[in-house]
Formats: structure tokens, sequence, C-alpha cells
């Protein structure tokens, strides 16, 4: 069996969190065809005890703790060194040492990198001897683009800057590593404008959803109790998007939904919520949840799931998983972006504070919802299914062209 490293900017396991879950699906597919090497960075302390699950389905692991609040001190260093803040954020000597040494060795043909901060874990030897391959997901320069268009005055020159340097790395892959991979066909033509002479194939390889794991014909115990309809919002609640569209909805969209419907109530679902969030929280008319162990129950006796955001790359799975959970789902255009779905009879999109509230009230008071969730999850079924994403992650592991076996002799360290 062929050998591969897997280096991610966080712990593949477990798929509880958007980027975790792509890592998990790619990782575990990838594991049944080659012996694979894993290295990554925990940021979460609970995520330490899932280690042994990842050892015993590796041939060897290197896992680096993150302590994010020190590897933002960490970070500036870019400032004194000209580079992008990502790249020092997630620059680890042990690590770098253990991937440099894992690409000398000759039975491993294959480095995989998911994010594009790892890409500074694959060498120039590597990638002259090593097919490379990188899930840089979503072209990020266009999230600190639009950070720098949001955030506060006073900050928007480094985010600015952050744009800049994120965007030379996204070339820079672009021209090294064999296969680009993008989540998105949006995705893929900005990765097109942006490196129009790339080494190797930029290819666009889509979410999928798990629609036996988010399903509406599972039980679910209620837990919004007797109090009324309620709507929610899913998601990991320390990223700064999920905060936005969250804050957005609750102080500008909610109170026109509420004169509509005055005992509706708002679930903002999701870990680590900020304290801004948790100001929110007021008489039980919004209800901030934190980490909870399981959100489809939130999902299941939702009467619609939300996803307002205003800042949004690549494709949703809040919303994917909103859709196969047979919901209406009522979204901003920004997380609509990469989505194939029939508007207003599988998808609601709204922009406006009234567009939302009009959807809200049709999709919680007539049949109408119900039609467009179970149109939701037929369309999820036939076209975001795991298989067909991971046939397009083999031809960018593969090749159009491969390259020849790797010689017997192991490269000088």
């Amino acid at each position: 069996m062929e050998e591969l490293l897997f280096l991610a900017h966080r712990i593949p396991y477990p798929p509880d969190k958007g980027d975790k879950i792509r890592s998990w699906n790619f990782f575990a597919h990838l594991a049944r065809r080659y012996r694979i090497h894993l290295g990554c960075f925990i940021d979460d302390p609970r995520d330490w005890d899932f280690t042994e699950k990842l050892r015993s389905l590796c041939g060897e692991c290197c896992f680096v703790g993150l302590k994010p609040s020190l590897a933002k001190l960490t970070s500036l260093r870019g400032l004194i060194d000209g580079r992008a803040l990502t790249l020092p954020y997630y620059d680890n000597a042990e690590l770098k040492a253990w991937a440099r040494a894992i690409t000398r060795r000759p039975q491993v043909t294959h480095a995989f990198v998911y994010c594009s901060a790892m890409a500074q874990y694959v060498d120039d030897a590597a990638h002259r001897r090593l097919r490379t391959i990188a899930d840089i997901v979503d072209v990020d320069s266009e999230k600190w683009a639009d950070y720098a268009r949001r955030k506060p005055l006073a900050s928007r020159w480094l985010y600015a800057r952050e744009a800049r340097g994120v965007r030379q790395i996204e070339a820079d892959i672009a021209a090294r590593f064999d296969a680009t991979i993008v989540a998105t066909d949006a995705e893929l033509a900005l990765m097109r404008e942006l490196a129009p002479g790339a080494k190797g194939q930029l290819l666009c390889v889509t979410n999928g959803v798990d629609s036996d794991y988010f399903s509406p014909e599972r039980p679910y115990d209620n837990p919004y109790g007797a109090d009324g309809p309620a709507i929610a919002f899913v998601g990991a609640m320390d990223y700064w998007p999920n905060i936005d569209a969250a804050m957005h909805f609750a102080r500008t969209i909610f109170p026109a939904v509420r004169a509509r419907l005055p005992q509706l109530r708002f679930f903002i679902v999701g870990s680590n919520p900020s304290p801004e969030l948790r100001a929110l929280e007021n008489d039980g008319a919004i209800v901030v949840t934190g980490r909870v162990p399981d959100v489809r129950p939130y999902m299941a006796h939702a009467a619609a799931i939300v996803a307002p955001l205003r800042i949004a790359r690549g494709v949703q799975n809040k919303v994917l998983e909103g859709m196969a959970m047979g919901k209406p789902v009522i979204a901003s255009p920004e997380a609509l972006n990469g989505i194939s779905a029939a508007i207003g009879t599988e998808i609601i999109p709204a922009a406006s504070p009234e567009e939302f509230a009009d959807s809200i009230a049709q999709a919680s008071s007539s049949d109408a919802g119900s039609v467009i969730g179970r149109n939701a999850r037929r369309r999820v079924i036939a076209d975001y299914a795991w298989p067909a994403s991971l046939d397009r992650l083999d031809i960018a592991v593969d090749g159009a062209g491969a390259r020849p076996a790797p010689a017997a002799a192991t490269l000088a360290p």
C-alpha cells in the first residue's frame, strides 16, 4: 500500500464543525487507499480525547497543541518579516521536522494539505518527488478582504494586509502543487483569475452531507419545550462571520419577525458563543445554547432554519444540513453561494429584514414550509451525497497524468 502525508490545520475528528466535516470525509476516504501519516494542530482541549481513534487509523501521527490566544501573539511576527499573519500562526518547528522526515521516505508517494496555511510544511524536495495536493477549500484572501470592508475602521488596514498576503499564498500554492482544490465553482473561477498560469490542476470538489445521519426520519426529543415555535441558526459561534450573522439577525431582522409572530423564539445553537452573543439573550425570546451534544434535535423541531450570513465563502454546511433535515432554510444571498437548489421550492432566499420576516412567517404558519423542506431533502440526496464528491477527490489525488513510481532510494536528509 502506498503512503500519504495528510496535513491539516485542525484535527479532522470529530466532524462537528464545517471544516472538520470536510477534512474527516477526505481523510476517511483516503485512508481506504493509502497508509496515512497525519500531522495536525489541536486547538480545542476536548479534541485530545480523539487522538487514539486517529492513531488507530494511521501509520504515524504528529499532534501539536495550539492555544489560539498565544498563536495570535506569535502571528504578529508576520508584521516584522513581511509574511501574512496566517503563516506564523500555524508555524511549528516540531511539525515541520516531522513532515520533512515523512516526505523523505521512499514509500510515501503523496502529500495532501488541508488549508492554505499548511502548504508551508511541504518543502521543495517533497514537491520534486511526491504528487502534492492542496485543498484550500475557499479563497480565504477574499474572506479577509470582506473583513476589511466590515470590521471597525481601526483594524481594516490589518485585514487588508492579510488579504494581500493570503492572496500571494494562494497563488504560490496553485503554482507549486500538482492539484489545488476548492469547494465551489465560484471559488474555482476566483482561483483561475488569481493564478492563470497555475502549474497543476485546479478542481472543484464540493462538500457533501450525510443524509442518513441528518435525517428527519429519526426520533428526536424536542429541545424547545412547550413555549411556542422556534427558529434556529446553527454554527460555530466563535467564528466571526457566524457571530456577525447572529448579531445582525437578532438586532435588525428578528424585531420584524416578532412583530408578525410574537411567540416565535430565536435559538443560536453552537459552541463557544462570544460574550456579545450571550448578551443578546432576553426573556426567552432569544436563546444562546452554547455547545450542545447534538444539533439535530434543534433542527428537527425548528419551524425553520435561518442562515443570515453577510460574509460567507464556499458551501455552507449549515444550509445543506438544514435541507437534509427536511426543513425550510431561509438564507441570505451570501449563504446560498455554491448551493444548487431551486429558489422558492427547495430553498428560500432573503436579503432584507422584510424578506426574512415574510419568509419565516410563511414557512412557520403554512404547509408551504413542509413542502419546501421535503423538496430540499430530495435535492440534497440527489446532488450532495459524499460519494460523488469523493470521486472528484480521487481525480485530484491521482491526476490525469500520474507521475511514475518514486525511486527506491531514500533522499538524503
